[in-house]
């Protein structure tokens, strides 16, 4: 059953302006699935193959052009990169709008040429997991994030719900948010996720980085998923297993490039010297994260030591999608005084900042605030709105004078 994507207005909107729309996205999150349930009804699609020369296209792109006319699909790009150029005359010569959608999954390599080659030709847009509201196959309407980003004043006088996902926390988490994960039965989920590392280190990885020991980075990769929502050490993560501090941080860039790992930089201001200038990482699914640290059912995740870092990971993850279908695209930091202090998420947005503290606990207090009052006093000449507490909590209430708990599954009313 098709899950209605909440990019899909964006999508269309800028197809019917631009002649290129590049669509990026880790393997399996639902770009072609996307594509055919949308514009893709009415277009021819070709599916590029990192084996097989489809239509000789990497060969002869001209000539597999001239008998593939516009609008047209060319899905998994990164396995014809010669096609690119030849895409790029072509839209030299004629700017006409809604020309080709092009698809691929991975940032670097093919998709860098691509935002080189067609500057000022093409538009960009990641599509990630599904986010709650897609999880739970809800109609498109505005989120939390855009209404308090928007309208902070009075966001929290707004009706609000919780979302339709009918899952619990534990088993949305195990399942994790790649599409295909929840529609298959829950004895499966371990076998879906061991078959998706397998064939992304076996196609992806190989095609992408140099690496001679594949059983070892797999080891990394298992790694990276216990440290996930922690500050990245490439000195610590290269002891672990025997790796250079360099290697560590190029197969790190490794997983980015493959959507499976991202991070949030420090915020600085105007006080570097005072504060951790480590970016934070988490990797991307939290279903992959419960798969490479065998954790064997979701009761299992309550009493795990990574419980507290699996939420986390899966807030940020939700705040992070949200903020992909807004226009300009706010920045993500997180912040961390040497003292001790932090706050996991601090989000800029308009010359204003957002702080946002993540608990996995079901009664946040006050106390819970005190890194985002630290922040407040580190920056008394910024704008800092009303700080969020994201926990598994029922209801929104107030925590202190400025910041409030707020159910990590919010849903606004319109």
């Amino acid at each position: 059953m098709y899950h209605e994507r909440m990019i899909t207005d964006r999508l269309e909107r800028l197809f019917s302006i631009f002649p290129v729309v590049v669509i990026s996205g880790a393997r399996q999150v639902g770009k072609s699935t996307l594509l055919a349930n949308t514009l893709g009804k009415k277009m021819h699609s070709v599916v590029f193959d990192p084996v097989i020369d489809v239509e000789n296209a990497r060969k002869d792109p001209e000539l597999f052009l001239n008998n593939r006319r516009p609008p047209i699909i060319l899905d998994e790009i990164q396995y014809a990169p010669e096609v690119v150029p030849a895409i790029k005359r072509r839209v030299d010569r004629d700017r006409s709008p809604g020309q080709y959608l092009i698809t691929g999954s991975q940032q670097w390599g093919v998709l860098r040429s691509l935002s080189e080659s067609l500057a000022g030709r093409a538009v960009f847009l990641d599509l990630e997991s599904f986010n709650l509201a897609e999880a739970g196959n809800e109609k498109r309407q505005p989120t939390w994030l855009d209404q308090w980003l928007k309208d902070p004043q009075t966001f929290l006088k707004r009706h609000s719900a919780r979302h339709l996902v009918k899952r619990t926390l534990f088993e949305q988490l195990w399942r994790g948010f790649l599409p295909e994960a929840q529609f298959i039965p829950l004895d499966t989920i371990p076998d879906f996720h061991a078959a998706y590392q397998r064939t992304y280190i076996e196609r992806d990885v190989r095609l992408l980085a140099d690496v001679s020991d594949w059983q070892l980075f797999g080891r990394f990769l298992r790694l990276m998923a216990a440290l996930t929502a922690q500050e990245i050490n490439y000195s610590q993560v290269g002891r672990e297993l025997g790796l250079t501090p360099q290697t560590a941080r190029r197969w790190l860039g490794t997983l980015n490039a493959t959507f499976q790992w991202f991070e949030t930089a420090p915020y600085s201001g105007n006080t570097i010297k005072k504060v951790s200038g480590k970016p934070k990482g988490y990797i991307a699914d939290t279903g992959m994260a419960c798969a490479a640290q065998a954790i064997s059912s979701p009761a299992a995740i309550g009493g795990h030591p990574l419980w507290g870092a699996l939420f986390e990971t899966a807030v940020v993850a939700e705040i992070r999608k949200q903020c992909l279908l807004l226009s300009p695209t706010p920045n993500l930091y997180h912040w961390r005084a040497y003292g001790g202090a932090e706050v996991d998420i601090i989000i800029e947005y308009n010359g204003r900042l957002f702080p946002v503290e993540v608990k996995a606990g079901t009664n946040p207090s006050r106390r819970d605030t005190t890194g985002i009052s630290a922040f407040r006093k580190r920056y008394p000449d910024m704008t800092v709105e009303k700080g969020l507490v994201l926990a598994p909590v029922e209801s929104c209430y107030p925590l202190s004078e400025s910041d409030y708990a707020v159910p990590w599954d919010w849903r606004m009313g319109r």
